[in-house]
């Protein structure tokens, strides 16, 4: 008698195949979860290689269009610099001094040691795995799909409410400019997220637009114009610590912490944002020339001249005024500079700079949006149209201007406090993963290629968790709603479209159905 599923025409003595229990077990949603993108993929995928017979078209996006590698070393780190200086320091003392009145100094360092700690990890990341989607990929490749996509939308969350409140601040600096130069300012009501006297922030859309075009037209002219506004911007806040010191007053720095402790952790989980940049270079990993050599360069290179810059504008602010006149300041370090010299023009060309480098963070940190979203689409955990590259520029066109109208909304009618902390956020979880991701990757793939290691591995990682971990626990409530908000969705999007869509899911029904096809294997 013929056992209940054996083949009648099987040998004797033949064990039964074992082949449809292995892919029923890989189909669990634990093994979904945990499924790792490998890293030799990620790097063909970057070149336009992955699963292509011979003869085939590349896959590179569409229609055998992938991103061009064209940028350099100096570009790649003014992407960085231009990322993190300013992308808080023109408005976050308006918002983080009020938490820790002079020890903000104090704020910036512990913010800065942190961010260092994680640029070490980013570097090793980076050289092992130089290709788009930054922290996303680098937990697809290490941590599973799970916590990958849960990263990744943590990343659109940070960078996109990292443009938005950049381009807040844009409003600030033009209505300053304005104010100044032609003695009028926009009004009210167009120039200010949603409140008792503004209706939306019409500035901070038409920013978003601009940057938006110029994307469009493609990466190496918006490099290119990027580098150039990187230099303005480190010759304003050269002038502002000059101009500043000269009306330093050591009253100012007394009493240092009248918030105690606690106020300090609270500014420098708020202020963290400001060091997104560190990521945002790791973003741009297809469109390096010499990655393995070029990101960890232009990481290190990018957080030592944003550290000395930050400590610096926030000892010379500090110092020039009373902490107490912080609060709600508009265009900031621009009043600063007037009140010192009891002139005008020195504050005029502080807004003028100030003007001109948010365009380049804003410019940066879509950038860097946009190449997330790409990574994502290519993986198949967004619809495939987040990776449509245009054939004439080798931009992501659509992509660009969905995460244009997004950002646009947010920038229009959410305020700046709230914007700030929710970037903190995102931006801690992503340097928490890639610090892990170091740990990991170094267990499971020794032998990998690194242009650069970690030193004093494994302690440097781990001590870059304990600081995220930190300085995660000093946010507010109002946060980690919104954090869970996001995560909420991201749960939703996962199950209902990128579990089914995934390019891992391929292999598996490919497997599943030969199984079914030929049982007896």
């Amino acid at each position: 008698m013929t056992p209940h599923g054996a083949s009648s025409d099987r040998p004797l003595g033949h064990p039964p195949p074992p082949r449809r229990i292995l892919v029923l077990a890989s189909n669990t949603l634990g093994a979904r979860l945990l499924r790792r993108k490998p890293v030799s993929t990620l790097i063909a995928e970057s070149e336009g290689r992955e699963g292509l017979p011979a003869g085939a078209p590349e896959e590179g996006g569409r229609s055998g269009i992938h991103l061009r590698r064209s940028i350099g070393l100096w570009q790649l780190s003014s992407i960085g610099i231009g990322a993190t200086i300013g992308t808080g320091i023109f408005f976050v003392l308006s918002t983080a001094v009020p938490s820790a009145g002079p020890a903000v100094i104090l704020s910036f360092v512990i913010a800065a040691v942190t961010a260092g700690l994680t640029a070490l990890c980013y570097a090793e990341m980076a050289s092992a795995i130089p290709v788009s989607g930054s922290s996303y990929s680098y937990a697809y490749a290490t941590l599973g799909e799970g916590v990958a996509f849960a990263v990744g939308i943590c990343l659109l969350m940070e960078y996109g409410v990292s443009a938005s409140a950049i381009a807040v601040s844009w409003a600030e600096y033009l209505n300053k400019f304005f104010d100044l130069a032609f003695g009028f300012k926009i009004p009210e009501a167009i120039s200010g997220a949603p409140d008792e006297t503004h209706w939306f922030n019409l500035p901070a859309l038409i920013l978003v637009a601009m940057v938006c075009v110029l994307l469009i037209r493609g990466v190496s002219e918006s490099v290119k114009v990027n580098a150039a506004m990187v230099g303005i911007k480190i010759l304003i806040l050269l002038l502002f610590i000059g101009v500043g010191l000269t009306g330093f007053h050591s009253g100012n720095l007394t009493p240092f912490m009248p918030l105690g402790i606690g106020g300090v952790q609270v500014a420098a989980s708020s202020i963290f944002f400001s060091f997104i940049g560190l990521d945002a270079v790791s973003t741009a990993g297809e469109e390096v020339k010499n990655p393995r050599r070029t990101l960890p360069l232009a990481i290190i290179i990018s957080l030592v001249v944003v550290t000395v810059l930050y400590i610096l504008v926030a000892l010379a602010g500090i110092g020039a005024q009373p902490w107490q006149k912080f609060d709600g300041q508009e265009a900031g370090l621009a009043q600063i500079l007037q009140d010192i010299t009891g002139q005008s023009w020195p504050a005029m060309v502080f807004a003028i700079g100030a003007i001109i480098s948010i365009f380049s963070i804003t410019l940066v940190v879509i950038y860097g949006q946009t190449r997330i979203l790409y990574s994502m689409g290519r993986d198949g955990m967004l619809p495939k149209r987040f990776a449509q590259l245009s054939p004439r520029t080798g931009t992501p066109v659509w992509n660009t201007i969905v995460v244009g109208l997004g950002v646009g909304a947010l920038a229009a009618f959410i305020p700046l406090r709230v914007l700030a902390d929710i970037t903190s956020l995102g931006t801690l979880i992503a340097f928490s993963v890639v610090a892990v991701g170091v740990i990991i990757l170094r267990r499971t793939q020794p032998d990998l290629p690194r242009g650069f290691k970690v030193p004093g591995y494994p302690v440097v990682p781990l001590i870059s968790v304990g600081f995220c971990v930190y300085l995660i626990t000093g946010l507010h409530a109002d946060t980690f709603r919104a954090g869970a908000i996001a995560l909420t969705v991201a749960v939703v999007v996962y199950f209902g479209y990128s579990m089914k869509h995934s390019k891992l899911e391929r292999p598996a029904r490919s497997d599943a159905a030969t199984s079914a096809d030929n049982p007896a294997g």
